[in-house]
């Protein structure tokens, strides 16, 4: 599996022989140069500009935005709504089950997640978070969320990275609030499951723009 970050929630999750997906996709109205990504599958989290831009994707084939269980190019997806404030769209976190490790993108969640959407995410082996607050989860409440799932790998995303024209706190805050003075710096990310690390490890990775 090896997994690379463009910047905000925009991921791309590629293994050999089973469908290529590409989470959150911005659009270039947020000071981020325009995305140039091809995948099989498309998730959206939410239907916001820096989330939604299902036509960035070269190759797609299908867009999920909703709630729901799928079963794509060996992939099991799984969507699942979590809780918003009042005034702000629905968020659908979704988990990638590809047989022997499973990845989970929590998109813009506000909240801790309920106890139902947390015993769904016992079993993430990766996890990717936001961080950066705004609209999201905060340093705070993103390190309680790991420290109850207890992940073998977690990766921050979306914060403030040169460029971005959002008001997000930076990575650092996250990294004091999980007691990690030298984080790991990857271009990509590759795991292997059968040599995933027993204790959390955090790794920070560097945007492909």
């Amino acid at each position: 599996m090896e997994l690379t970050w463009y910047g905000l929630s925009c991921f791309r999750l590629m293994e050999r022989g089973q469908a290529t997906v590409i989470t959150d996709p911005y659009n270039g109205e947020l000071g981020l140069p325009p995305l140039k990504v091809r995948g099989d599958v498309v998730t959206v989290s939410h239907n916001a500009r820096g989330h939604n831009n299902i036509t960035a994707v070269n190759g797609r084939q299908h867009a999920l935005t909703g709630p729901g269980e799928y079963e794509i190019g060996g992939v099991f997806i799984t969507g699942i709504a979590t809780a918003q404030e009042a005034h702000t769209s629905q968020n659908v976190l979704f988990l990638f089950d590809y047989g022997n490790l499973t990845i989970a993108h929590l998109g813009d969640m506000e909240k801790v997640p309920t106890q139902t959407q947390i015993e769904a995410l016992e079993q993430v082996n990766v996890l990717l978070v936001p961080v950066g607050g705004g609209t999201s989860l905060n340093a705070a409440q993103a390190a309680e969320l790991v420290s109850m799932l207890e992940p073998s790998i977690v990766i921050p995303m979306h914060y403030q990275i040169p460029d971005l024209k959002l008001k997000l706190e930076g990575v650092e805050r996250f990294l004091k609030e999980m007691g990690v003075t030298r984080p790991e710096e990857e271009g990509s990310l590759k795991i292997v499951a059968s040599s995933l690390p027993e204790e959390t490890q955090v790794v920070l990775l560097t945007p492909r723009l």
